[in-house]
């Protein structure tokens, strides 16, 4: 699934993703999905998942060489190359005239070793991460660490 992230503690929604389309069915019929972040290592295979339809090509993971398999939390597939997976079951499913969205509930990270902090976190700067820039049409890898969420901006609530 594509274009998804994470917008509570627990929860991801996955944005405008076609309706029409392979993973959008499954997800309604096993009320369950998974939100993978690729690496710099997968780009070429991640751009290819996100262009090919599975309504029309099978053997999408045989093209790529990449394994999905079942996860055991969810009746959704894990692609066993990607660094991290988010297991997620459907909470809710809205058909908005700008797209279809579904809203989960993360159930299981998974999660490869070599990505960990020493306290056992994901550390995105070890992810090799990468993000897709609608206005260049372009993929930019992701890691640098720039601020600190809530505390960046926290001398501004002084004045």
């Amino acid at each position: 699934m594509s274009r998804g992230g994470i917008c509570a503690n627990n929860m991801v929604v996955a944005l405008n993703i076609t309706e029409s389309h392979k993973t959008s069915k499954n997800v309604k019929e096993r009320g369950a999905f998974t939100l993978s972040i690729a690496d710099v290592d997968h780009l070429e295979e991640s751009d290819f998942f996100g262009t090919a339809s599975g309504n029309n090509m099978e053997n999408k993971f045989e093209r790529t060489g990449m394994h999905a398999v079942k996860s055991s939390r969810v009746d959704a597939p894990i692609i066993e190359e990607y660094p991290l997976t988010l297991e997620c079951k459907v909470v809710e499913l809205q058909n908005e005239p700008y797209g279809f969205r579904v809203l989960g509930e993360i159930v299981n990270v998974v999660a490869d070793e070599n990505v960990l902090d020493d306290n056992g976190k994901v550390d995105p700067s070890k992810l090799n991460a990468f993000v897709f820039d609608q206005f260049q049409k372009g993929y930019y890898e992701i890691g640098k660490k720039v601020g600190t969420a809530w505390k960046s901006g926290k001398k501004f609530m002084d004045k």
